[in-house]
């Protein structure tokens, strides 16, 4: 949510300090008028994104992923029921081979009916969607025939090539105990939207009830997760020690709250993930 030019240099610095990824949000406009709630602060309000600049997060990540050559990528989240899943795969599946397979999808519905509403797609449904979206791109990514018959979707048979020489993990967003679950059953990896550690330790329960439960509790899988912890070497170790893969850190104010223009230069951005890398990624 910082300003579009300053994505690049801080990839390229990102990458020269230490960091192992750089996640990207998604937004696609902001309404003029909204019911919808905003579940993860608060009291609810959204006014805090009106005017913060989003660039589509495939274009974000292609221009960073051609500016460096190590650090890795993921959508947290992307709003993935609202693209059509044959084109969206398309894109994705262009955008790993041309980063060298640094992408993961990191995927949501969205809080937000108003989504929905602007593509001419019902809002009910959206977590059955998302499923099939999320089948449908693996498939596709797969770069042999793939057809679907499902409650949303239907086509024939069709290959796309190129495809990214491993499967793109797909990773599910969302605290709410649906989400959880269909991370468990369907994903790679959970990515929390912001919490306390104590709140992140009973939804990593919860999600590991589950896991066993669907048996998919031995595959391999990514947890994404920032807190208060995240910003000393102690804490990030005990983040590690609750199951967490990926935590978060470096930016200052980057989304801030009140303000419609970030108040850092790319020059302070750049200093506080020189900081947090010496303070606790080297540490």
């Amino acid at each position: 949510m910082t300003d579009p030019t300053f994505y690049v240099p801080l990839a390229r610095a990102a990458e020269e300090l230490g960091y192992d990824t750089v996640s990207v949000p998604d937004s696609i406009f902001y309404p003029f008028s909204a019911s919808s709630r905003y579940p993860y602060n608060a009291d609810g309000t959204r006014e805090f994104l009106e005017n913060k600049p989003f660039i589509e997060p495939v274009v974000a990540v292609a221009a960073m992923g051609a500016a460096t050559s190590r650090v890795e990528f993921v959508t947290s989240v992307l709003k993935m029921p609202i693209r059509h899943p044959v084109i969206f795969a398309k894109e994705v599946t262009s955008l790993a081979v041309m980063v060298g397979d640094r992408f993961s999808l990191g995927v949501g519905t969205s809080p937000w009916s108003e989504d929905y509403e602007a593509v001419q797609l019902s809002y009910e449904g959206r977590g059955q969607r998302l499923e099939e979206c999320i089948e449908i791109v693996r498939g596709l990514a797969s770069g042999e025939f793939f057809g679907f018959d499902g409650r949303f979707y239907h086509f024939d048979p069709v290959k796309m090539n190129p495809v990214p020489s491993r499967p793109i993990k797909i990773l599910i967003g969302g605290h709410g105990p649906a989400n959880i679950k269909r991370a468990a059953r369907v994903a790679d990896g959970w990515i929390s939207a912001g919490s306390s550690t104590a709140e992140l330790a009973e939804r990593l329960d919860l999600l590991q009830r589950f896991r066993k439960e669907y048996g998919t509790d031995q595959k391999p899988f990514e947890i994404h997760a920032t807190t208060e912890d995240s910003f000393t070497p102690q804490g990030v170790r005990h983040l590690e020690e609750l199951g967490v893969t990926h935590t978060a850190g470096g930016f200052g104010r980057f989304n801030p709250y009140g303000l419609e223009t970030d108040p850092e230069s790319l020059q302070e951005k750049i200093d506080n993930l020189r900081r947090h890398a010496d303070s606790v990624i080297n540490a």
